[in-house]
């Protein structure tokens, strides 16, 4: 059975990987715990210590906003912590899968694909991207967005995000003229246990098969959970982002490559967490 040491393993998208492919893949979890990723003497021991094919790196720093603030302690974790990870899966002559964001891309020239050429704008995007070109041609490039799933205790994604101030009976301000694409992390997983199994040393983005602005996301939760429409407001890019456009405007990104597995719509992705939720399946 194929052996992945995976950091990240308890975040949102991480711990649902491990839930589904247990089955396929022997998990050998990274804990921040145990193993500071930004020391090279604590990755080195992990690496040395472990028996494995392939190492699987979602951990990061994903606070985009706070990133701006904490800039040295993102580029910590997402740059020098990837180089070090990366630096000695390699010399132990292993396999490296990075796992990367939609927000490389400075959303002006939707939409993107594999081959479009990253630019990114903000703080957070740049230590991504900085963490992309350490891996180069030699190891696998995932990029996702958006990811959202059923339930997750510890953190709510966009969709649970929404789905809560309105069921709280909340007012949000959504926006308009924002173009972004919500990915069903259970379709992630399974896109990831393909390229698990076929890996090379390539670019693949691992997205949903749509994307839409935020304010017809909320719509769409409303009517899949039957909450109130009228508690959704609009807003703009300029109103919301006045102070800080460090968020790129039209994130449309595809994948040219992922045939492996069918990305589902927010709609399709939306029906699948409402059987998910009534059938009560295990979650984190």
């Amino acid at each position: 059975m194929l052996k992945v040491a995976i950091s990240g393993s308890t975040g949102l998208v991480g711990s649902r990987i491990q839930e589904l492919l247990y089955h396929d893949v022997v998990f050998i979890p990274l804990l921040r715990s145990k193993v500071d990723i930004a020391d090279k003497e604590s990755v080195s021991e992990f690496v040395g210590q472990n028996d494995f094919d392939i190492m699987l790196h979602l951990a990061g720093y994903t606070a985009v906003d706070q990133a701006e603030k904490e800039r040295e302690e993102c580029k910590k974790i997402n740059v020098d912590g990837t180089r070090n990870l990366f630096d000695e899966v390699t010399k132990k002559k292993k396999k490296f899968i990075y796992i990367s964001t939609d927000f490389v891309f400075d959303g002006k020239n939707s939409p993107y694909d594999e081959s479009s050429q990253p630019n990114p704008i903000g703080w957070y995007a740049k230590t991504k991207y900085e963490g992309e070109k350490i891996i180069g041609n030699k190891g696998m490039i995932v990029r996702i967005a958006y990811p959202y799933r059923a339930s997750y205790g510890p953190k709510k994604d966009l969709i649970k995000g929404i789905r809560s101030y309105l069921e709280e009976g909340k007012k949000i301000a959504m926006l308009t003229d924002t173009i972004i694409t919500p990915t069903f992390i259970d379709d992630i997983a399974f896109s990831l246990k393909h390229l698990l199994v076929h890996f090379s040393n390539e670019v693949y983005h691992v997205v949903g098969s749509g994307s839409y602005s935020p304010y017809d996301i909320a719509q769409k939760i409303a009517e899949a959970f039957k909450l109130d429409k009228s508690l959704i407001g609009k807003t703009t890019y300029d109103e919301f982002y006045k102070n800080s456009k460090i968020r790129p405007r039209d994130l449309t990104i595809k994948s040219k490559k992922n045939n492996s597995w069918k990305m589902k719509s927010i709609d399709e992705g939306l029906e699948e967490i409402k059987r998910q939720v009534k059938l009560k399946l295990p979650q984190t």
